[in-house]
C-alpha cells in the first residue's frame, strides 16, 4: 500500500489477519496514515491472550483461523507505534445488535426457507444467539479504540 490518508478504519479486520500478524497490520496502519490522522480499529476482543480459536463451531462452520484479540495482544501490537486517544467498550450494545439480528431473520425466516433450508437456518440461529449469549454473559468485549501517531494536540475529543 502507497500513499497516506488521514483516517483510518478497521472493522473486524483484527479478528481475521492472525495474532502472528497483529503487529504488522498496525504497521501498515502507521505508515498509510497521515501524521495528523487517525485510526479507528474496532474489534472483538477476549480478556485472554490465546492463539487459537477455542471454538469448534466457529473454526468449523463461520471463522476458520480467526481469533479474538486480547487487551495485552492490542497494546504489544501498538507500542512505539501509536499514541492510544480513546477505548470504548460497546460489547454490551452488541449483544443487543445479535438479539434484534436474530429477531429479523427468524421472522422473515419465511420467505428465505426455500432458498436457503432447515440446516442452513439452524447454523444462524445457533450462532446468533450464541454470539449474543456471550457478549450478555461478558466472555467477549466489542470494542472501538482510536489511535493518533503522537498525539491529537489539545487532547482527543470522544464522540458518544
Amino acid at each position: 500500500m502507497s500513499g497516506t490518508s488521514d483516517r483510518i478504519v478497521a472493522m473486524g479486520v483484527l479478528e481475521h489477519v492472525g495474532y502472528k500478524n497483529y503487529r504488522n497490520f498496525m504497521q501498515v496502519a502507521r505508515r498509510c496514515l497521515a501524521d495528523d490522522g487517525l485510526v479507528l480499529l474496532h474489534t472483538i476482543g477476549k480478556e485472554l491472550s490465546i492463539t487459537t480459536t477455542a471454538d469448534p463451531f466457529m473454526t468449523k462452520y463461520l471463522f476458520p483461523g480467526g481469533n479474538m484479540p486480547s487487551i495485552a495482544q492490542i497494546g504489544a501490537a501498538v507500542e512505539k507505534s501509536f499514541v492510544m486517544e480513546d477505548w470504548h467498550l460497546i460489547g454490551p450494545d452488541y449483544d443487543r445488535t445479535l438479539m434484534a439480528w436474530f429477531e429479523n431473520f427468524d421472522s422473515g425466516w419465511d420467505q428465505l426457507k426455500a432458498k436457503y433450508g432447515e440446516r442452513f437456518y439452524r447454523l444462524w440461529k445457533y450462532y446468533l444467539l450464541y454470539c449474543a449469549g456471550y457478549f450478555r454473559a461478558r466472555h467477549v468485549q466489542l470494542w472501538q479504540i482510536v489511535f493518533s501517531k503522537q498525539g491529537v494536540p489539545g487532547g482527543y475529543e470522544t464522540v458518544r
